[in-house]
């Protein structure tokens, strides 16, 4: 066994009983290692804090972070009404699994009541089956049904996929393009500049930045919308800086969180828009939104 190494004498008077060596404070270590080491222990008896260049965990930097402005978006979407027209190969896999699904089914009861009514007709006719039903009852046949059912399905006509918003390119109306989703937009004023961006407001203090996103999609479209938000997290971020001409160290830039909810009802008689606004499609943003903004927005959107 190694001997024991005999410990430095001011260690040894610290470990000693010796409270006047216990409560003095340790000396820092040499270097810009030991400038970092005193000002973060508050060693009053070392130089006074100065920046320098730390490595390692001993990392410290006396350059304050630069401030930002937050804001809160809400990115609103009405989901979609109808489902995407069905591609060549899609029919025809939709057509082999409806083949494939009816010949490995069962009869229904209508069918077995069919088959049945069908084999006492061909009874009757080989004089094989003898009439108990009473004279004068009317019997309602499976074959009778099925007639009523076809010219009901001939009188009924489906609501066309086209609508009157798609014809005129209505881009504020809800009843348009009913098999894709729509996002709203609103025009917001950016310095000088107006400009199409998802609702937004700066952030307060004592809010979240939920709180601040749902304040934002309230001020445009007010207190009375129904909407489910997805999560407490924010989906995406985007930063950018102020120009240069407004830039300060207090003032450099923003910071927009956005959100993601999804809309509950199509009816905004309540709810409507209190500034220029816009719903439009995922392939339509890019006629509104500046590229870096759109790219940001683009990561967090999925149009199936």
């Amino acid at each position: 066994m190694a001997a024991p190494v005999a410990r430095p004498p001011e260690v040894a008077a610290r470990h000693d009983g010796n409270e006047e060596e216990r409560r003095r404070p340790w000396p820092a270590p040499p270097g810009p290692r030991g400038a970092c080491w005193a000002a973060r222990r508050g060693n009053n008896m070392a130089a006074p804090r100065q920046p320098a260049a730390c490595w390692g965990r001993w990392f410290c930097t006396a350059a304050a972070p630069r401030p930002w402005r937050l804001f809160g978006a809400m990115c609103l979407l009405r989901l979609p009404r109808i489902t995407q027209p069905l591609q060549k190969e899609e029919e025809e896999m939709a057509a082999l699994m409806g083949q494939i699904e009816l010949e490995k089914s069962h009869y229904s009861d209508h069918e077995i009541r069919k088959l049945q009514e069908e084999e006492q007709l061909r009874r009757r006719k080989e004089s094989m089956y003898d009439d108990d039903d009473a004279p004068g009852k009317t019997v309602i046949m499976a074959q009778d049904l099925e007639e009523k059912w076809e010219q009901k399905l001939l009188r009924f006509k489906a609501a066309p996929r086209i609508t009157d918003a798609d014809k005129s390119n209505n881009r504020t109306s809800l009843n348009r393009k009913l098999d894709s989703n729509l996002m709203l937009l609103v025009k917001q004023k950016i310095g000088n500049q107006e400009l199409w961006l998802l609702p937004q407001v700066e952030w307060q203090p004592g809010e979240t930045l939920r709180n601040t996103a749902e304040r934002a999609m309230a001020t445009f479209l007010g207190d009375d919308i129904q909407a489910k938000i997805l999560g407490n997290a924010p989906h995406g971020v985007y930063k950018y800086k102020f120009p240069r001409a407004i830039r300060t160290e207090d003032n450099v830039g923003a910071k927009v969180f956005f959100f993601k909810a999804f809309l509950q009802s199509d009816d905004l008689s309540q709810a409507e828009p209190k500034k220029d606004y816009l719903w439009v499609t995922k392939d339509e943003l890019g006629d509104y939104l500046k590229s870096e903004y759109l790219n940001k927005v683009n990561r967090f959107l999925l149009d199936l």
